[in-house]
């Protein structure tokens, strides 16, 4: 195959436009003080130029990190606000009591350590995912071009692209074959760059169309945009609805926490002339159960065991809230090639066109075959139905590679008797004019689900000027069937059950994309619409999206147009795909999904990497999502609903100036058998409910009255006893009055949370009651927890009023989902 970037003259042209970068001038790649191009060595570098260059450090180093290091780790879940609220408390009560007061420290011990192994459980699962996935370049050593990790590339190594290819490291083009570069991630310019030998290449744009080489001449962290292959694949937890809206209800806490402390220990160290240390043990046990302290815990837990869960699957998370975004997605948009359909294509049919001869056209087709060293899935079906012979008669002199702009594919031939010929095989909607008869007899094929290419031969040899498809004489129609996924018909149906919308987006036929996507079952598939008739008005798009399901002829920018106008319309939206054509969409996105066999573009650019390739994955990211946040809505309503009820408690101790009812070993027990326990099987149980807006607001609405409710009947109880409690021990038998209204209360929270009911989750529940029975019968435990009935007139009123409390409950819980919705 000819080199086109070289002139007539065999000199090297000058290099395209620079690229211009909005990071500033010390970023510019095409800087005029920097030095000229490397010599081009077609060989690449020998083994002892690799050892040299690795001895001085001269190799691309940059940490490619799926997930946070061990330290950090450790760091996230030791060094919290609330753990050095508690630590502080704990070491005081170590001090000034006995040690079942300070059980709650033992607990946060247990829970930080849980938190540190589950998220160590899942950075192991995603460093393993990564390596999968990760990128691995062609590079040319000793004259041989193997993959190599991304990490192992040196300065000076020449680097071979095709199309679908990153840039991984900066470099100038060596050798150019119609090689478009798209820039669009690092300059916002969506048009693709024509490269020629000597123009600069930058990490972070990736091939569109076209072949070539490259030299590495920045590696490691002087490349440009080299912390974009970093950032796109890092363990986070950030850009979360769950996560901020967790941080929103910490932030109120405190404000909350902070004055009510304060009062709380004037009234009991400084009002009350009480025992020192019986009035500070009090004070911790006020101020300890305001903390939510597993909270974050168990949301961090719940997406880890998430990401293990889908890893087993071989899905990739690349950034944790991916799951919980895809979980709240009402619009998925699909690709049709590589997610419906199977990569590969099969030739039922050629048809020549105007009296063409068969057997010249089968000699056609089978030199295109070799035109293209990195054929497509409809020129590698072209050349497994017709693949080149040894004693070849043809020959390639010029070549333009498939572009998903374009639409089509060029190649010219010296034929046998020396004759030139110029052909072009794409689109037949596309190279014919409107009313051509030819596309009536397209049309019948399409409706049957068949993809067809024109083959069309062209006067001139000039294949990539911007009149080159006008006057095309057709030759030939290339009828292909394609395969569809046996798993992505019951993939459609869930989603439609979920009552997600699915849009086909693809550049086929629209007509044959309906076909495929009705015989998958897909609702609305005869509803097509081809993008060039598309409303460029993002408004009109939006609504022409909402009308439709299949749309065909989609240039890459009009995908990202239509994933805009979708979210213009406050749709969250997920996009899949495999192609470099789906890049820019993938990006802008809610959620990008791409399959592992894809290019390295999509890969780096998506949240999620299907390694299996399985579009049948889909469901089972949406439904660990949903898991996620239906059960972390739950466990946030039991832990607040404790803060309330804390907070309420410490306020009217304050107001009243009576001792403080509980001891911390009190509120640990109650802490442990009403939340601490059961919210651990909650958080990890399974959930399909449908992902909710609003999580704070959701969690508030039933949290802020069950705590009030609680906090008033766990008070009443306390001053009722204090009234029918004397003498010697009385604090003790108010206490347990209290202890047990409360714990009832709070143990109707759980069940009203726990609802709808399964077997386990009964047994959750009486469990919990179960333990608490036993605490109040064994001797022993009521020594070491304090807790003893007294009489038989006070223990069944506190049970009285803890019955009013959960009748109140149950009407409350039931007006809240009536007025503002589940």
């Amino acid at each position: 195959m000819t080199q086109r970037a070289l002139d007539s003259s065999g000199e090297t042209p000058g290099p395209s436009r620079p690229a211009m970068i909005d990071a500033g001038a010390e970023l510019d790649p095409v800087h005029p003080m920097e030095p000229p191009p490397p010599p081009h060595r077609p060989d690449g570098l020998t083994t002892a130029e690799v050892a040299e260059r690795v001895a001085r450090g001269e190799v691309n180093d940059v940490p490619v990190r799926s997930s946070r290091s061990l330290t950090e780790i450790v760091r996230a879940n030791v060094l919290t606000r609330f753990n050095l609220i508690i630590g502080v408390l704990w070491v005081i009560m170590l001090f000034v009591a006995p040690i079942q007061d300070s059980l709650f420290g033992f607990v946060i011990v247990a829970n930080t350590g849980i938190g540190i192994i589950q998220e160590w459980r899942a950075k192991k699962t995603l460093d393993s995912l990564a390596v999968i996935g990760e990128a691995k370049p062609t590079v040319r050593r000793d004259g041989v071009a193997a993959e190599i990790s991304t990490h192992e590339i040196v300065l000076g190594d020449v680097i071979e692209l095709g199309p679908g290819d990153k840039v991984v490291v900066d470099g100038v083009v060596a050798e150019a074959d119609s090689l478009e570069v798209d820039e669009s991630l690092l300059t916002g310019e969506a048009d693709p760059v024509l490269k020629r030998p000597g123009d600069p290449v930058m990490s972070g744009s990736f091939v569109v169309a076209g072949g070539g080489a490259f030299t590495a001449t920045k590696v490691g962290r002087e490349a440009y945009a080299a912390q974009l292959a970093e950032e796109a694949s890092r363990f986070t937890l950030v850009h979360s609805e769950l996560r901020s809206g967790i941080s929103t209800i910490l932030k109120y806490v405190t404000w909350m926490m902070v004055p009510t402390a304060i009062g709380l220990i004037i009234s009991q160290l400084v009002v009350k002339d009480n025992n020192f240390k019986d009035s500070v043990a009090r004070t911790v046990g006020g101020i300890v159960p305001m903390i939510p302290e597993g909270l974050v815990l168990l949301t961090s837990v719940a997406f880890a065991i998430g990401v293990v869960r889908l890893g087993r699957k071989q899905c990739l998370v690349q950034e944790l809230p991916a799951i919980e975004g895809l979980a709240r997605v009402d619009v998925v948009c699909l690709d049709k090639t590589g997610t419906l359909t199977e990569g590969g294509m099969d030739v039922t049919e050629v048809r020549p066109l105007n009296g063409s001869d068969e057997a010249y056209v089968t000699e056609v087709l089978r030199t295109f075959g070799a035109s293209d060293p990195r054929p497509n899935a409809s020129l590698q079906a072209i050349i497994d139905a017709y693949p080149q012979t040894e004693e070849a008669a043809w020959t390639v002199t010029d070549a333009m590679p498939f572009s998903s702009a374009r639409k089509y594919s060029g190649a010219a031939f010296a034929e046998a008797d020396g004759t030139a010929s110029a052909w072009l095989l794409g689109a037949p909607d596309v190279l014919l004019s409107e009313g051509d008869t030819t596309l009536a007899e397209i049309e019948q094929l399409n409706r049957q689900g068949l993809r067809v290419l024109l083959l069309a031969r062209v006067q001139g040899d000039d294949l990539d000027a911007p009149g080159a498809a006008a006057g095309a004489a057709p030759t030939a129609l290339v009828v292909l069937e394609q395969r569809l996924r046996p798993d992505a018909g019951d993939t459609l149906a869930y989603f439609a059950d979920q009552n997600v919308a699915t849009k086909v987006i693809s550049g086929d036929n629209a007509v044959s994309v309906g076909a495929v996507a009705g015989k998958l079952g897909l609702a609305g598939a005869e509803n097509t619409l081809d993008a060039r008739r598309l409303p460029t008005d993002p408004d009109e798009m939006a609504t022409a999206m909402e009308q439709n399901a299949v749309f065909g002829r989609v240039t890459p920018q009009q995908k990202r147009d239509m994933v805009a106008a979708l979210q213009s319309r406050g749709h969250t939206v997920a996009m899949t795909g495999d192609g470099v054509n789906d890049v820019l969409a993938l990006k802008d996105a809610d959620i990008g999904v791409s399959m592992g066999s894809g290019s390295e573009a999509t890969r780096a650019v998506a949240q999620i990497v299907l390694l299996n390739n399985s579009f049948a994955t889909l469901p089972s990211v949406v439904a660990e999502g949903r898991r996620v946040i239906g059960n972390i809505t739950r466990v946030a309503t039991l832990f607040l609903t404790k803060t309330v009820y804390s907070v309420l408690l410490a306020i009217l101790v304050v107001c009243t100036q009576v001792e403080y009812p509980f001891l911390p070993r009190h509120l640990t027990l109650l802490a442990t058998l009403t939340i601490g326990v059961p919210a651990f099987f909650l958080a990890l149980a399974p959930n399909k409910e449908r992902a909710q807006p609003h999580f704070v607001r959701r969690v508030m609405r039933y949290a802020i009255p069950s705590g009030v409710i609680a906090a008033a009947a766990t008070f009443t109880t306390y001053l009722v006893a204090r009234h029918h409690y004397s003498g010697e021990g009385a604090l003790d038998a108010e206490t347990s009055a209290a202890t047990l209204t409360l714990f009832l209360v709070a143990m109707w929270v759980l069940a009203i949370i726990a609802r709808p009911y399964t077997w386990w989750r009964i047994g959750l529940v009486a469990a919990m009651g179960l333990g608490f029975l036993i605490v109040l019968v064994v001797p022993w435990l009521q020594d070491f927890f304090a807790l003893k009935l007294v009489g038989t007139t006070m223990p069944w009123t506190a049970v009285a009023i803890a019955v009013a409390a959960a009748t109140l409950l149950e009407f409350v819980w039931r007006w809240v989902g009536r007025r503002f919705g589940a």
